[in-house]
């Protein structure tokens, strides 16, 4: 049993070379990356003369910093 849970937090985290920590950070701050960029894009929804690249540049540069992990 203890195994089993073992597992299944660690399998992922060790196939991106992360240890459980150091991948809950980096999810972490992906997930407030995305969140900011929600929020960018929710403003430039309204008024779309304010940041009107910053959401599609903090999602260009996340897939460029996720693209090759776990190859």
């Amino acid at each position: 049993m203890v195994a089993a849970m073992k597992s299944l937090f660690l399998t992922h985290p060790r196939s991106v070379d992360e240890s459980y920590l150091e991948h809950m950070a980096f999810a972490g701050r992906f997930s407030a990356t995305l969140l900011l960029a929600a929020g960018a894009a929710l403003v430039h929804a309204f008024l779309p003369f304010l940041f009107e690249k910053t959401a599609s540049r903090m999602i260009a540069e996340m897939y460029a910093m996720t693209r090759n992990r776990g190859r």
